[in-house]
């Protein structure tokens, strides 16, 4: 990888500059352990630097003063540079979080989507709209754009999650200051370096990796007039109660312990290539992974004789490899936590299938074996936690009813799917779920279309014209 400014910089307001501290991130590789570099470690001044010129630009500078069209042109071209960016960036996500390059391609597919998206926001969006109302009252709803906005982001998808939000906020008008976690800021930085060769103006956007105790200071920070964050919801509450201090606007994308409801009467080789990926993509690494298969009882074995071999010709190894299908977890405490709940679900007596340990022969890297887990009680730990790793669970049901109960057991309510035959049936089956996304006969995550969660898996919703209302402020003004 060639020598790039963001190696010793940091982009504070549209400009690399010099960080306040030498303080730097080491990046070590989670397929061989070795380090690939390291980063500057941004700091409370750098934080402070930041907002004051997003404050800046907001409250003085031309960004939110702009019409939304010519915003618009603005995104189409980060678009255009994160494109050109393509192949660099995908080499990077794969080297630092160990994502396989074909997952690694896909959520990079879906960047320049969503830039795609945001840049025709101003055609679907009414910025300002004419009322009327009785007694012959009359005005105009005008809808500004909310302010300087913390964005927080976690590693396992960078790139694609920034550009969820920041793109949205951008097209609103907002300033943004945009804090990667630690364990993935290559590719993220050179988001940074697409976003200063589009030509933003100055002090619209910042690009800051930093660990926890400096994006709680972003959070709290008073000239911060919303954060958006995804990550844990043991992380999303600490943010929410901060917020509500303040009073300030938050949007959180949270955590799920999706469940995919499998109905009596569809043949399993219509169920298996989409389900059977569902929960372990990128090592089970994904908000929106669908880790509880909810099966009629009859059917239990039928499935597991199908997934199990499946689960067990899977190529788990180095993510660089084209035909490599896992790679590692994103770092060893990771691994450890999955091992963890592994453990823990041999206590609770669920049945172990097959997985559950290292895969033979990757004596180097955060490397867990796909995992299966039968006759598992919805009460179970490894049920309702997430556990983020290539950890499926089989839980049995009784009837419909039952399922739908099984699926909405639990704090969580992000994604979901529903596999039958009569589409009636699967229908009515996906409206009964408290979820944020479901999909009938295969799983996706649609970034275009709203995304976000029902309950502890987050508030607010992003993408489409759904994913600009939480960065825009409503304001009637009225005509005498």
């Amino acid at each position: 990888m060639s020598e790039q400014v963001w190696k010793s910089k940091l982009f504070i307001g549209g400009r690399w500059v010099e960080p306040s501290s030498d303080a730097r991130i080491d990046i070590p590789s989670p397929s061989t352990e070795e380090s690939l570099g390291s980063v500057p470690e941004a700091q409370p001044a750098d934080v402070d630097a930041a907002v004051a010129a997003a404050r800046k630009a907001f409250d003085e500078g031309p960004w939110p003063r702009m019409s939304a069209a010519e915003r618009a042109e603005h995104l189409v071209r980060v678009g255009q540079e994160v494109e050109k960016r393509y192949d660099e960036m995908v080499a990077s996500f794969s080297a630092e979080i160990g994502a396989p390059l074909a997952v690694s391609r896909a959520f990079h597919d879906n960047a320049k989507k969503m830039w795609d998206d945001a840049s025709t926001l101003h055609e679907r969006v009414a910025f300002e709209e004419e009322r009327t109302w009785e007694d012959g009252g009359h005005g105009v709803v005008v809808r500004e754009p909310v302010g300087v906005v913390a964005t927080i982001i976690p590693w396992n998808g960078p790139v694609a999650t920034a550009s969820l939000k920041i793109a949205p906020a951008l097209a609103a008008g907002c300033t943004v200051v945009l804090k990667p976690a630690p364990e993935g800021p290559m590719s993220t930085l050179m988001l940074a370096e697409a976003l200063e060769a589009a030509g933003l103006p100055e002090g619209v956007i910042s690009v800051l990796p930093a660990g926890r105790e400096t994006g709680e200071h972003l959070v709290a920070h008073p000239d911060v007039d919303k954060v958006t964050f995804t990550g844990s919801t043991a992380a999303g509450k600490k943010i929410m109660s901060t917020c509500g201090e303040r009073i300030a606007r938050v949007t959180l994308e949270l955590g799920g312990k999706s469940a995919g409801i499998i109905a009596d009467d569809i043949p399993l080789d219509e169920v298996i290539p989409s389900l059977g990926f569902a929960g372990i993509i990128s090592s089970g690494q994904v908000c929106a992974a669908i880790t509880r298969i909810v099966v009629p009882r009859e059917r239990q074995q039928e499935l597991l004789d199908a997934l199990v071999p499946m689960f067990e010709s899977i190529k788990v190894g180095d993510p660089a490899q084209d035909d490599t299908v896992l790679g590692p977890l994103a770092a060893e405490r990771q691994r450890d936590r999955v091992e963890e709940y592994i453990r823990v679900g041999k206590e609770e007596g669920a049945r172990l299938v097959t997985g559950g340990g290292r895969p033979e022969g990757l004596d180097k890297g955060w490397y867990v074996q796909p995992t299966i887990f039968a006759d598992v009680d919805n009460k179970m730990r490894i049920a309702q936690e997430e556990i983020f790793g290539p950890v499926v669970v089989v839980i049995p049901f009784d009837s419909v009813d039952e399922a739908v109960d099984i699926a909405n057991d639990s704090p969580y309510g992000l994604s979901g799917a529903v596999y039958a035959k009569d589409e009636e049936l699967a229908r009515s089956i996906a409206r009964r779920v408290r979820t944020g996304q479901i999909s009938i006969n295969s799983w996706g995550m649609c970034v275009t279309q709203p995304f976000g969660g029902f309950k502890q898996s987050g508030l607010g919703r992003e993408g489409n014209v759904e994913g600009i209302a939480p960065y825009l402020e409503t304001k009637l003004i009225q005509y005498a």
